[in-house]
């Protein structure tokens, strides 16, 4: 996996600058504790910290390739290019040969070989650099589906980039600035392609190259999801998916480090977990480990919230009765989720505060640093609801016909009244969230289809490209800081084309959620599960976890800091926390406290400063 940084100034001699590169590439110790290396070539400097999965000894970087001693190209990667063994061997029928068995020098050579478009043969999650000394350019490049993140900021006659936004703010001519797009894009529930919060930065948008010269930047889109007609069968369709399922459980159960698989009694770990399991007992002989998440007392005491009818635990034990794989479960309380340091961990972590159900952050996190006592890489059943149509707001009919994203109609949470009345008529959040959404429709590639066909594509859509990439961050961000590697093989690109372009009849054709997954599966998993209902990632019900919140709430709005008051509605939220505390507590009341207090956290922490009157 890795992170990487890199700083480009065509006025500027970087070899003079080795202590600021130094200082960038530190920030990225913990999605690379294994090692550390720099790279400066007068108006060029890369930075790399790694976290070793392939070719442990050979895969240092970053990596050059040479030729009569000279540099014709340096790389800093991160990631994982699944199909690099293909790759390689055509690559040595073209003449090229390798010091190393990693996948990082065969993309540096796939570059070298085919130019710019080397990006269309790979496949995989990665965010890569390459500088071409050549040329004097910059390449940067991110996966199609947008699973590993690459930040950047135009700076002077160049460009400032890493993995994370900590990366750019290292270098000491960066100020932390923080306009209203910014704080939109902190407290909206959807992510715009390329946005970020900090003034001046961006991310490279999913399935992008960007190209930095001496005359400018330039954006160009290599891969997205397109329209095609699906004339398949039924029959043909799962068994195109099945194959599918077989290529892509193959490719990314290779590691040369401890793999497990995380579960979560639901229908898309249970399945990926399965399948890894076939194929590392085809290879080794034995099964493979796994792990789940519970909270203490969720064995007796669990109640069905707006989100879940039913507890993981019995699912995952019954699972694992069936399958027979390595389990270790992880219990966490409610002291851990509350703790201060874990929860500035997550901060720092995200470099902004969080939106989401409330404690999911900290307890993935938690979660995340436990597995990585015993393993280096994970699978997860990410981005299946997305792919398949799982999430119950495809199936309500109020949330399908609704004029905004579907899961804002199925979701109360808003922090409109919480924010001060200033702060709020300045972000305007609706207007926003309107003009994102018209921005949104426009962007579907539609074929023809009408009536429930056409909106059905549309919310498929909307969830890939504006709802997914929340979820990616939050995966990416809270496992690379305890220094794990998550793959994602919902994530494929054959995958999520093929699928998307499935018309709805077939995706819910046996009248459930995710129905041609549930034919995939339906050999492999307990048929408890397979009749089990849509339950998201569990979060704690322990009214304990709400009232550690609203102490510290109290506390941050006793004694308002000048950032506190300019932007939250001191009084209303003494209003919100002087309710009587329920024995189950309310999830969105609780949600809006978690991101308040994440949010005040943030522009503490990282000393923001806050823009006000102006866009990013």
């Amino acid at each position: 996996m890795c992170g990487i940084i890199g700083w480009v100034n065509y006025e500027r001699n970087l070899d003079e600058q080795q202590p600021i590169v130094e200082a960038m590439t530190r920030t990225m110790a913990l999605r690379g504790p294994d090692a550390q290396g720099i790279w400066i070539d007068r108006h060029a400097a890369l930075g790399h910290r790694r976290l070793s999965i392939i070719d442990l000894e050979g895969g240092a970087q970053p990596m050059q390739v040479a030729e009569e001693g000279k540099t014709l190209a340096c790389l800093t990667y991160s990631g994982e290019v699944y199909n690099f063994v293909e790759l390689r061997d055509e690559l040595i029928k073209r003449g090229h040969r390798f010091a190393t068995r990693s996948d990082t020098e065969v993309v540096l050579r796939s570059y070298l070989e085919w130019g710019e478009s080397f990006v269309d043969r790979l496949v995989g999650m990665y965010a890569f650099a390459i500088w071409d000394t050549r040329k004097e350019e910059l390449l940067l490049v991110r996966d199609r589906a947008g699973v590993k993140p690459l930040y950047y900021q135009p700076f002077g006659r160049g460009v400032l980039f890493g993995s994370e936004p900590k990366a750019i703010l290292a270098h000491p001519e960066v100020r932390p600035r923080v306009g209203l797009d910014g704080l939109r894009h902190v407290m909206c529930s959807f992510r715009m392609p390329g946005g970020a919060a900090y003034e001046g930065m961006h991310q490279v948008k999913p399935g992008h190259v960007l190209r930095v010269s001496r005359s400018g930047i330039t954006d160009r889109c290599y891969w997205k999801i397109e329209g095609q007609e699906h004339t398949d069968s039924l029959d043909v369709t799962i068994e195109t998916i099945r194959g599918h399922f077989d290529r892509i459980m193959r490719e990314q159960t290779v590691a040369d480090v401890p793999l497990c698989s995380l579960l979560s009694g639901g229908l898309d770990s249970s399945f990926v977990t399965a399948m890894a399991d076939r194929i590392v007992r085809e290879r080794s002989g034995s099964a493979v480990h796994s792990y789940s998440v519970d909270f203490a007392d969720h064995g007796h005491a669990f109640t069905k919230d707006p989100y879940r009818d039913t507890a993981d635990a019995p699912f995952v034990r019954e699972f694992v009765a069936q399958v027979k794989t390595q389990h270790t479960e992880i219990v966490l309380n409610d002291r851990d989720l509350a703790n201060m340091q874990v929860r500035r961990a997550v901060v720092d972590a995200l470099d902004t505060a969080w939106f989401s159900g409330s404690d999911n952050f900290p307890s993935l996190y938690l979660l995340f640093k436990a597995v990585r006592e015993n393993s280096t890489v994970a699978l997860s059943g990410e981005a299946a609801d997305e792919v398949f149509g799982g999430y119950r707001w495809f199936h309500t009919p109020e949330t399908v016909g609704a004029d905004t994203f579907p899961w804002m109609q199925f979701s109360p949470l808003t922090f409109d009244a919480l924010l001060s009345p200033d702060l709020s008529k300045e972000l305007r959040l609706k207007e926003y969230e309107a003009d994102c959404y018209s921005e949104a429709l426009r962007g579907v590639p539609h074929i023809g289809q009408t009536g429930v066909e056409k909106r059905m594509r549309e919310i498929c859509h909307l969830h890939l490209v504006y709802w997914l990439p929340r979820l990616l961050d939050r995966k990416d961000r809270m496992s690379m800081a305890a220094g794990l590697e998550v793959r994602v093989p919902f994530c494929d690109h054959e995958l999520m084309q093929y699928v998307f372009n499935t018309p709805w009849s077939m995706k819910s054709f046996d009248g459930r959620e995710k129905s041609l997954l549930r034919a995939v599966a339906g050999d492999l998993v307990p048929e408890t599960i397979l009749k089990r209902v849509k339950s998201p990632y569990p979060a704690t019900q322990d009214a304990a976890y709400e009232k550690a919140l609203r102490d510290r709430m109290d506390k941050l709005i006793s004694k308002p800091s000048p950032r506190t008051t300019q932007t939250l509605n001191v009084t209303a939220l003494r209003e919100q926390i002087d309710k009587p505390l329920n024995e189950v507590s309310n999830a969105w009341q609780r949600a809006s406290i978690d991101h308040l207090l994440a949010m005040s956290d943030w522009l503490e922490r990282y000393d923001v400063e806050l823009v006000r009157g102006v866009a990013n």
